[in-house]
């Protein structure tokens, strides 16, 4: 427990530098100044990547940035189409933040596909499980335009409507973006799908939010994160929302996704490599049927990509992502 130096001076748990928990429940999210972490509208004109956005509601709690490709110029060019979660240890973060703005203004262009950045409430103040409803409430909505009939609904959106590809979708997410890929693609698996027309056809996982028995975990702040915001019952390594690997979790043969890519970093601080090696290992012997390639990063920190859009590094990940996306 720490204290604070304002004028009340309240009581607060503070994690690193990412947020404090007041004794009155008031969640304070410390976002540094940096430009990444603003927010920012979106823009039908990005002349750098030739890429339009807006934004749209998709539920009273559920909203989302799109992104379409400006080229696109008849609804009968079909484009694949990704989902996005965003990162931020289930607790930070927001598809509206500059950051994610600039990188998937840069992932579309790449990939030529039409993209789905979701917002999704956040822990503490809400249930980890609630996130997870969120994100699959999002993606049901975006497979639900994949009826043949040319609207169905005032909720509908014409540029998934007119352009997207159903058959090439994939969900995508960095950190805990990527653990909500894992409950995404594994609740897809157990349904028979997103719906009864659409299936996640690729899954990435970027650095994903997974904890695993490994030494010194318990020092990590990812855990102690954890410890903070999961229900009582689930707080620890042996609850499958954050291990995958656990006793307790369904088979990985049951991934409902046809590929998957999995990048890791060499030095990341939060999710140690070894997680990530324990993961695709667990998926390997599970004996799931999919085609599954690993990419290990030297050199870099947890999703690098973001902080650094511009290294070589960064580029070549995200033509990597951006072959996968459309294959």
């Amino acid at each position: 427990m720490a204290t604070s130096n304002d004028n009340n001076n309240e009581d607060f748990t503070q994690i690193d530098c990412w947020y404090r928990i007041y004794k009155d429940g008031r969640v304070q999210r410390l976002y540094d100044t940096n430009n990444l972490l603003t927010y920012v509208p979106p823009s039908l004109d990005d002349p750098q990547n030739n890429v339009s956005s807006k934004d749209v509601t998709i539920s009273p709690h559920v909203s989302a940035r799109l992104y379409l490709p400006k080229n696109t110029n008849s609804s009968t060019q079909k484009l694949p189409i990704f989902v996005y979660y965003h990162g931020g240890a289930l607790v930070l973060g927001s598809a509206f933040f500059n950051g994610y703005q600039r990188y998937l203004n840069v992932l579309v262009s790449q990939s030529n596909a039409i993209a789905i950045s979701v917002e999704y409430r956040l822990a503490p103040e809400h249930d980890v499980t609630t996130i997870y409803e969120d994100c699959w409430t999002a993606l049901q909505w975006v497979a639900s335009h994949a009826n043949e009939k040319k609207f169905t609904s005032d909720n509908e959106d014409p540029w998934i409507k007119n352009y997207g590809d159903f058959s090439r979708l994939s969900i995508i997410g960095d950190s805990a973006g990527g653990n909500i890929v894992y409950h995404m693609a594994m609740r897809a698996g157990r349904e028979g799908g997103i719906n009864e027309k659409v299936a996640i056809n690729g899954s990435i996982f970027v650095c994903p939010y997974f904890l695993v028995p490994i030494e010194s975990i318990e020092q990590n702040v990812s855990y102690k994160n954890w410890i903070i915001i999961s229900s009582p019952s689930e707080a620890g390594l042996h609850s499958p929302l954050i291990n995958p690997l656990a006793e307790n979790a369904p088979s990985l043969s049951l991934l409902g996704c046809s590929k998957m890519l999995l990048c890791f970093a060499e030095k990341d601080e939060y999710i140690p490599k070894e997680i990530g090696v324990r993961f695709v290992e667990g998926v390997k012997k599970s004996g799931w049927k999919g085609d599954l390639e690993l990419i290990e990063v030297e050199g870099e920190g947890h999703c690098f990509q973001l902080a650094n859009l511009e290294s070589e590094k960064s580029q070549d990940l995200i033509k990597r992502f951006a072959a996968f996306i459309q294959h």
